[in-house]
């Protein structure tokens, strides 16, 4: 996978990061955003922003389900999102490979968030792995 997905991929949790943060509408985000040049944001970023935040009713059921011993609320919020993101290209972006989905995840929280992040993520989304055709989406 390109570098330029990963970066792409980054910049769609920061994102539904700001989204989240602020309380404005992931819209909102990607309208303020493309208004500044830096960092730029492409059409993939916001498209998986965008699906991520329509999906984000059900993720967020899926993400309290198989997220053992945690809560969202007590969740770092960038990793929450990572996880969102994760959790969306791996159950319903047919074009994106279930190990990609997760590989990309890992990376994007190994660049964003804390040591401990990667394992969670990989750890998470592989058990959502396991179970995925018993999902209902």
């Amino acid at each position: 996978m390109s570098g330029a997905r990963r970066k792409a991929r980054r910049r769609a949790v920061e994102v539904l990061y700001e989204s989240e943060v602020r309380g404005i509408s992931v819209e909102d985000v990607i309208k303020r955003r493309r208004a500044q040049p830096e960092p730029p944001i492409n059409e993939f970023t916001e498209s998986l922003a965008r699906a991520v935040d329509e999906r984000r009713g059900r993720i967020d059921e899926l993400l309290e389900a198989y997220a053992i011993g945690w809560t969202l609320e007590r969740m770092p919020v960038v990793d929450r999102n990572i996880l969102r993101m994760g959790i969306y290209e791996l159950l319903w972006a047919e074009d994106i490979p279930d190990g990609v989905a997760i590989a990309e995840a890992v990376g994007v929280a190994k660049e964003l968030s804390t040591d401990e992040s990667p394992n969670f993520v990989s750890g998470l989304l592989s058990r959502m792995l396991e179970n995925k055709s018993t999902l209902s989406l």
